[in-house]
């Protein structure tokens, strides 16, 4: 049996396990998974299906390589390394949040989980009524605007940081195309670069697990 049909075996068996989401993005309103939530499980069905993961870093580039243990064969993911620079934090503390970000996402990549996307922070609620903002924003309902300028102030505070991961994260949080426009009259070209570039990364990385 080849190591892509063990993984996809184990994409599998993931999406039958109940996992609890314990990550929350409180200005945006929706939570997501963090490492500690659905690693232990995966690890548990890698065992069983002869599979091993290990991850690893250079300077440049953050790696999972997927081993089958009968036969040897691998897959590998790799993604782009960032950088952090966290308030209070040393360098091998903001080493370790950067590796810690770049193991979840390699693990989500390579087990096809499924994230907050455009639905879970509005799934089931009804739309809201829409009306003008004062300063000729976009369609935007009023009192979502603080809401908006809360998730941009967070996405700068991040930026700050140099924490392009946890920005885009924040950003993702509003799903509604008139709301992101709003938002993103309220970020300075260089983070709109950023943002993009790192959508971009991770596209290519899902596409490597598809491969």
């Amino acid at each position: 049996m080849s190591v892509y049909k063990k993984l996809m075996q184990a994409r599998i068996a993931l999406q039958g396990k109940k996992l609890n989401k314990s990550g929350m993005n409180k200005f945006a309103g929706y939570q997501y998974f963090e490492l500690g939530d659905f690693l232990p499980v995966v690890q548990g069905i890698f065992n069983d299906l002869g599979l091993c993961g290990v991850v690893s870093f250079t300077a440049d580039m953050a790696t999972l390589t997927i081993t089958d243990t009968d036969d040897a064969s691998s897959v590998v993911l790799t993604s782009p390394m960032g950088s952090a620079a966290l308030k209070g934090c040393h360098e091998v503390q903001n080493i370790g949040a950067v590796e810690t970000y770049q193991r979840r996402y390699l693990w989500v990549s390579a087990m096809e989980i499924v994230e907050h996307d455009a639905l879970d922070a509005t799934t089931g609620a009804d739309k809201p009524k829409m009306q003008h903002a004062p300063t000729g924003t976009p369609l935007v309902e009023q009192r979502r605007l603080s809401v908006i300028a809360d998730v941009a102030d967070a996405v700068k505070q991040h930026m700050a940081d140099n924490d392009t991961a946890g920005a885009y994260e924040e950003a993702s949080g509003l799903t509604d195309e008139e709301e992101r426009t709003a938002l993103w009259k309220l970020l300075d070209s260089k983070t709109r670069s950023a943002l993009k570039a790192y959508a971009a990364e991770l596209r290519e990385i899902a596409g490597f697990s598809r491969a």
